[in-house]
């Protein structure tokens, strides 16, 4: 999974993304010139993995992964196109919005304002985006005039809608979209289809939000009637310091401040349930693994994020959920109470599952 990390300059979105990755990238103003993005992957933080292999001991533990894209801070109006290109293989978005207040940091907007500089760099996706419907409706319409096609014509049509909704201050994730046209367009990435994560970065004069963000577990609710939107908090100065600390440590320190997790933490978390994705796990002498996958996806196509070959020659699964295991302690436990099952193909994955993949391969 991939996230892209934006906002505008000041904001502290690469202090954030060095917290996630626990990296060096520079910070400030000199570092936004720079086209280059910044790159690092992060472990999904998984207590019931840590459980499963302290059970099984295995000679490698394997978490899942987020890869995070860090691209150089955006300003309105300046034609960004570079900057924006490494975004469009990412599968969410997730914008850094300055919440705190320092005069020793200008704001390139003059103030703070989270509202507006969400409102702000939404356009500047959406503006991307018209650029991209624009060019391709001129091509089609010339190969149209050559000759009739009925998938050409319905990809027009989905296009004319799309730039008619962003002209009217609308991100494409929040327009109703079919599946058919979905796997029309799916190769143009559009940047303002993409699901988008708002994070407040607040100051240390702010952490009473932060604790109650912790104390619900639930994020911050997203903005009304906004579909495909998530929010959460992170104080990136907090979390830079809880960075360099060891793991007791950490715990100490987000108890004396009242959270019950870190920042990373909770933006994984928000990701996850922005894009539907859930987590079955793999267990043995050799290997404790977690793999990610969108939720409803069965058996067999869980099979294939392990290895191909898995999927092309399943015959069944053999599963039980991380919840009995914990309650009976073995796998001969949960196969004595019939709680370690055979399922088919078509059997729909769910979070925390244990699968063993029985195949002909």
């Amino acid at each position: 999974m991939k996230a892209g990390i934006i906002g505008l300059s000041s904001v502290g979105k690469t202090t954030i993304f060095n917290v996630l990755t626990h990296g060096q990238a520079a910070a400030g103003p000199a570092a936004g010139r720079k086209a280059e993005p910044n790159v690092g992957v992060v472990k999904v933080p998984d207590a019931r993995l840590d459980f499963l292999s302290s059970k099984f001991n295995p000679e490698k533990t394997t978490y899942a992964t987020v890869e995070f894209i860090d691209v150089q801070g955006l300003e309105r109006g300046k034609g960004q196109d570079m900057a924006l290109s490494p975004l469009r293989t990412v599968d969410a978005l997730v914008h850094v919005v300055r919440a705190f207040q320092d005069e020793s940091v200008p704001h390139s907007e003059g103030s703070v304002d989270p509202e507006r500089d969400k409102r702000h760099l939404d356009y500047e996706l959406m503006l991307a985006d018209i650029a991209s419907i624009e060019k391709r409706m001129e091509r089609l319409e010339k190969d149209l005039k050559k000759i009739k096609n009925a998938t050409l014509e319905k990809e027009l049509d989905y296009l004319q809608r799309a730039k008619a909704w962003l002209e009217s201050e609308k991100p494409l994730r929040e327009m109703e979209v079919g599946e058919d046209e979905k796997k029309l367009v799916k190769g143009f990435a559009f940047l303002s289809e993409k699901p988008m994560i708002y994070v407040e970065n607040i100051g240390e004069d702010q952490l009473d939000r932060l604790r109650h963000t912790d104390v619900s577990s639930e994020g911050v609710k997203p903005p009304a009637n906004r579909a495909n939107t998530e929010q959460t908090i992170i104080s990136g100065k907090l979390e830079a310091e809880m960075s360099e600390l060891p793991s007791e440590e950490l715990k100490t320190f987000l108890s004396d401040y009242g959270l019950a997790e870190s920042g990373t933490e909770r933006l994984i978390r928000t990701t996850y349930r922005l894009l539907g994705l859930i987590s079955f796990f793999t267990v043995g002498e050799e290997e404790c693994r977690a793999w990610t996958i969108t939720g409803g996806t069965n058996a067999q196509n869980a099979a294939g994020v392990i290895h191909t070959d898995l999927s092309d020659h399943f015959i069944r699964a053999e599963v039980c959920h991380y919840d009995d295991f914990v309650k009976h302690g073995t796998m001969q436990a949960l196969k004595e109470k019939g709680l370690l099952r055979l399922e088919g193909k078509e059997y729909p994955v769910k979070d925390g599952d244990i699968m063993t993949i029985r195949h002909s391969g």
